[in-house]
């Protein structure tokens, strides 16, 4: 008879739950590693037809591991899992995996994408320049703070400018400077750090030519198209290309029951980083008024901003950009300013 496997993945442990015709047959635990989950399965179930985890750091490292085990490992979206688990009266790790198991058996998940290890590779440095920026900016307005306190304000700029200002106004207290300079050397140093990495990122970008595609329409960057490739992989994940913008948490939420029935606001589902991204570059090809940013899809967004706002125009022409960029990858067509409306 079909075995089905629910796995309840824990930094530490693994709890394993194995079904077998509508009844559990086994369950137990093993380290978190899934060479030892692999041979626990296999120990109490010969040739399961699903095995099923949720979604989350582990992840990515689960599933290939377990594939390359030969086990057909299924990822399953963890808030549709935690609506049902939830259900149980009481909440323990055992329960979790037995309720796995359970979807196993009855078809009722959603399965997620997993990412390949390149993908997520290119994932982690665009998050780790990101962090590395962020941290920068805390630190610049962290010693502006600092300084306010004794009446040192230091002027506006950035970079070399605004490291030449602190070091001028603390130069004639000692006590502040040794308290102020150690700061500014780690500002420094972490602006290098995200320096090398923007020029990882720029030269992994400059080597594909797909992100190379995408980079010739107006207001998309290379932080945009790298982002852009590393989620969506190959156009063939998607059924068509309208379905990138509702992957992206760009479409509008609807809520319709009896007489009710209205749009709300976006779902803001998916990836968040490359959500803000695309608004940032639709934002970019909104404002600019040069000559090389002029397209259709500019024009079609000016119109909708005098009817809905700034914002919603935005929005808008974000999800327009997403659908545009997975055409673009299915054709490998260049980007056409003069093209017919946007899908």
């Amino acid at each position: 008879m079909d075995q089905y496997v629910g796995l309840d993945v824990s930094l530490k442990d693994t709890t394993i739950s194995i079904r077998q015709g509508g009844r559990r047959i086994w369950r137990g635990k093993c380290p978190s590693d899934p060479k030892a989950v692999a041979q626990t399965i296999r120990k109490h179930a010969a040739q399961p037809q699903k095995v099923i985890f949720e979604s989350g750091p582990l992840a990515t490292w689960f599933f290939h591991a377990l594939t390359e085990e030969g086990l057909p490992a299924i990822c399953i979206e963890a808030r549709h899992a935690q609506k049902i688990l939830s259900e149980t009266l009481n909440k323990t790790d055992a329960n979790d995996a037995d309720g796995l198991a359970h979807l196993a058996e009855a078809g009722f998940y959603k399965a997620v994408r997993v990412k390949s290890f390149g993908a997520m590779r290119i994932r982690t440095l665009i998050a780790a320049r990101a962090q590395l920026l962020n941290m920068t900016t805390q630190l610049t307005n962290q010693i502006r703070g600092f300084m306010k306190t004794f009446g040192l304000i230091v002027p506006k700029g950035t970079g070399r400018v605004f490291d030449c200002h602190v070091r001028k106004l603390v130069a004639d207290d000692g006590q502040l400077a040794q308290i102020i300079l150690p700061l500014l050397d780690v500002w420094l140093e972490l602006r290098k750090r995200a320096a090398r990495l923007s020029q990882h990122l720029l030269a992994t970008a400059r080597q594909s030519s797909a992100m190379k595609l995408l980079m010739t329409i107006p207001g998309i960057g290379a932080i945009t198209a790298i982002s852009y490739v590393a989620a969506v992989e190959h156009p063939d994940n998607f059924r068509n290309s309208r379905a990138v913008g509702a992957w992206l948490g760009l479409t509008t939420r609807r809520y319709q029951s009896g007489e009710v029935d209205y749009d709300g606001h976006i779902s803001r589902r998916g990836d968040r980083r490359l959500r803000g991204l695309l608004y940032e570059a639709a934002t970019a090809l909104l404002t600019r008024t040069s000559s090389e940013t002029e397209n259709r899809l500019k024009a079609w967004g000016l119109h909708l901003r005098q009817r809905l706002g700034f914002k919603r125009a935005a929005v808008a022409v974000a999800r327009k950009l997403a659908v545009i960029m997975h055409t673009m990858l299915k054709t490998g067509e260049r980007f056409n300013p003069m093209a017919g409306s946007p899908a």
